[in-house]
């Protein structure tokens, strides 16, 4: 009978110190790694400025652009800190900034092999309107300003090879909302409520104020389709009047909105 050599001690010492150094890596992988992946992620619309700390604790000024190479860019006023932890089927990622919410916002990401899920807690967070205007068209010319306050209750968004699918709700109040193209302040407030199911559906309304807001939109796969229509109270169309003219297609008093 042939017994097998004990195997060196340096070789035990040397898978030990490579398992070391990749616990290691893993660690502490940089926050300006992250804010690389989310850049390219967004095309550029969302980046991470000025992160610190790493992948699982950090901290960045989040801004919203145009895209690459666009001049437009607006950061929140106050940073984002978040913490990441591994799940047996995914990872569970908190995220606070003391501008804009009371509660941290927790989603659980699960990756798969034709998509990705994200679960989202049930929520409740506000948000300046004026940080659109980082975005470039037609934002930056709309250059709104207000509060958004967003809700979620049992939000699940699911993408499988480029389709969405949508459970639960979103609320989002666009409150005491004004404009750079209009002279009425505000011109009013409005209700975006978006409904998951077979096909997600979007429904805008106005909760009160002197520039009217209607419509609807579904998710039809990947591609989204609203219409709308914005009309201004019959002593207020002269201040309203540019507002009407950028939005959508004027017909009448009224300005048609369509997307996709």
């Amino acid at each position: 009978m042939t017994i097998a050599p004990e195997r060196s001690p340096w070789r035990w010492a040397l898978a030990g110190a490579a398992a070391g150094l990749l616990f290691a890596l893993v660690l502490f992988i940089p926050a300006s790694w992250l804010a690389a992946r989310v850049a390219v992620a967004t095309d550029g619309h969302v980046l991470l400025s000025d992160a610190r700390g790493s992948l699982w604790n950090g901290t960045a000024n989040l801004q919203l652009t145009g895209g690459a190479g666009s001049t437009d860019g607006l950061a929140l006023p106050t940073p984002v800190d978040w913490h990441i932890r591994p799940r047996w089927n995914g990872i569970t990622v908190e995220l606070a900034t003391a501008c804009c919410t009371a509660q941290p916002l927790h989603i659980h990401a699960r990756p798969g092999l034709r998509g990705a899920a994200f679960d989202i807690e049930n929520s409740r967070s506000q948000w300046p309107a004026s940080l659109l205007a980082g975005l470039g068209t037609p934002w930056n010319t709309l250059q709104l300003d207000g509060d958004l306050a967003l809700s979620t209750q049992d939000l699940s968004v699911e993408w499988v090879e480029g389709r969405l699918a949508l459970a639960g709700r979103a609320e989002l109040q666009a409150q005491r909302m004004s404009s750079r193209v209009s002279t009425l302040r505000p011109m009013g407030s409005y209700r975006i409520t978006v409904t998951g199911g077979a096909t997600p559906n979007l429904q805008l309304d106005t909760l009160e104020g002197s520039l009217q807001l209607s419509g609807s939109g579904q998710w039809v796969g990947s591609r989204f389709h609203f219409n709308g229509v914005a009309t201004a109270a019959p002593d207020r169309e002269d201040a309203l009047a540019n507002l009407l003219n950028i939005i959508g297609r004027r017909s009448g008093a009224r300005s048609i909105i369509t997307i996709g």
